[in-house]
């Protein structure tokens, strides 16, 4: 009787350990796929996924978008000190420099 009361006790708890193992086994795997490091098989040697011309024709795409996006927030910076300049320059200077864009150029 005294066998059967721990048998109870502890299998809810080895049920709940193994559970959490694997789901444990489960995120890490999701995780280096996600980050692109590599798998490991029965032996521990590293498996790395498959390349196809799609992923490769897609890392091309995203390597051009971040270029683009580079350059346009190059632009942005330069915009934002122009405005960082007026904001913060004394206003008679400003308006200084303004009448001097006005006039036609000799």
């Amino acid at each position: 009787m005294m066998n059967l009361d721990v048998l109870n006790a502890i299998a809810p708890v080895a049920a709940l350990v193994g559970l959490a193992g694997v789901a444990g086994w489960v995120f890490t795997t999701w995780l280096r796929v996600k980050n692109g490091y590599p798998l490991e098989n029965s032996w521990g040697k590293a498996v790395y996924p498959r390349t196809n011309d799609e992923a490769m024709e897609r890392v091309k795409l995203i390597s051009q978008e971040n270029a683009q996006l580079r350059a346009e927030l190059g632009s942005v910076k330069d915009r934002l000190a122009v405005v960082e300049r007026i904001v913060t320059d004394e206003s008679h200077r400003v308006a200084a420099e303004i009448e001097a864009l006005r006039r036609p150029a000799n």
